[in-house]
Order: structure tokens, then sequence, then C-alpha cells
């Protein structure tokens, strides 16, 4: 059957390619961004997701069209930089209504559509930086924490209206999120260049990551796949990272981070 997929932030990136992914597959594939024009092969719909009268609009614009919605892609987001001391509420309260309310926005919206029609798969991109707390991108790091909680406790909620959801967390793709990050500079004479070269790093490590469309193609699989556990980690390499931080000592997982990137 020819699915009906939305996809959030899918105009780039990760989203760009888990979309083409889909579409590749068979699915009808809707897309919400703030942009003005979207991509070839896919039905654009302009919405900025941290307006949840928007997104509403949008799902009913899909349910008009299409009668039904399959599968919802939580995948906008973006990323900031900084001390946590020099990085103003303002920012960190930004990043939240972005990465993680813009998230509740879409699903608030597409729960009533997949429970009247007896199903639904929900996929919430998470990030390796959950499990792995990052120094100079805490405020990331808590954003996707906090969609790691809160896709467990969905997953329990909706399980009897046959609606099953799952997070997804990357670790380093190379894709324009790299230098879309807000960086808060403020402070790198305090902490003696730790900010800069911790960021850096992490930029390298990001640049010479997985191709994008390595990660559409696992999360599309995970969109398509008949039963799903509650969190994936895409990557060998990224999988062996979350089980030892899980398995370490908290104090000696969090010291060896700190060595890393602090």
């Amino acid at each position: 059957m020819n699915k009906i997929v939305l996809v959030t932030g899918g105009t780039s990136g990760i989203g760009r390619e888990t979309a083409l992914a889909l579409i590749k597959k068979g699915c009808t594939v809707y897309e919400l961004s703030r942009r003005e024009k979207g991509v070839g092969g896919m039905n654009h719909i302009s919405a900025d997701v941290t307006d949840e009268q928007a997104v509403r609009n949008a799902v009913d614009l899909i349910m008009q069209k299409e009668g039904r919605i399959d599968i919802a892609v939580n995948n906008a987001g973006f990323g900031i930089s900084g001390a946590i001391e020099f990085t103003s509420t303002e920012d960190a309260k930004r990043l939240f209504d972005v990465n993680f309310f813009g998230m509740v926005n879409v699903n608030r919206c597409v729960l009533p559509v997949m429970r009247k029609q007896g199903g639904g798969r929900i996929v919430n991109l998470s990030s390796v930086g959950a499990p792995v707390a990052l120094p100079f991108q805490a405020y990331y790091s808590a954003t996707k924490s906090a969609v790691n909680s809160y896709t467990l406790a969905l997953a329990n909620e909706v399980r009897p209206f046959g609606i099953t959801v799952c997070a997804v967390q990357p670790g380093d793709i190379s894709t324009g999120f790299t230098d879309a990050r807000d960086k808060i500079k403020e402070g790198d004479d305090i902490y003696e260049g730790r900010i800069e070269k911790s960021v850096s790093r992490m930029e390298n490590d990001e640049r010479n990551g997985m191709p994008p469309e390595k990660a559409g193609a696992f999360i599309a699989a995970k969109a398509l796949k008949s039963k799903v556990r509650p969190i994936y980690t895409i990557g060998l390499q990224y999988k062996t990272v979350v089980a030892l931080v899980k398995h370490l000592p908290t104090p000696l997982a969090n010291r060896i981070i700190g060595k890393l990137y602090a």
C-alpha cells in the first residue's frame, strides 16, 4: 500500500535524504519546512514547526488530499554551541522550541489522525549527543535527551491504538547542519580556548562523518519496518560508543567525554 508520509525539515540534509529514500520505496511524501520552495518529487508545505496552528493547517491539508497519514518523521532541528554560562536562556529556549516542541506540535496533530485510522508510525530524530552529553553543546544534548524520554513514554501511551514510535540517534553526519550551527563564542578567553577547540573538533568529525544518504536510508527503513524498538543508533561505531557510555560507571564515562571534548 502506498504510504502517506509527513517529514519535517525535508529540504536538506538528513531530512531530504530520508524523504527521497521513502519516495523510492513508493511512498507519497509531504515535506514541511520554513523554506518557500521544496525538493522535486515530494509535496512541499511551507510551515514552521514551532507554530502549532501552521502545523495543524498542514496536517489538515494532507488529510483533505489523502485521507490519512501513515508515517510522521520529525527531523526539523538545529544546533547551538557555547559555554552554558554564556548561553542566554532565550537561545536555549529557541533551541527547545524547534528540536523538542516542534516535534511535540507535529505529534499532537498527527496522533488523533493515526488513532482514528487504527495505526501509524512516528519516528523522532534524536542524536548520539543524547546519551553522550556534549560539553559546549549542552543544550543540544538536553533537547535530544528530552526527545528520547518523550519517545519512550509516548510509545507506551499509544501502543493500544496500533501506533508505534521510535527515536533514531545519528552520530556525525556530513550535512549543512554543521555550518548552520549557532556558535556562541563569548567567554572563550575565560575558558582558555576550550570552547573553540571543542567545537572545532566536533565540526571536523561532522564534516568527515557519514554521508546523509546512508542516514536517510536507515531512517526510511525504520519508518517502514513492521515492528520497531524504541531507540536506534545509526552505525556500528556509534552503537559501540552508546553501549560503552551505558555500561561504564558514569563518572568514568563522563571523564572520558571530558578528555575528548572539554
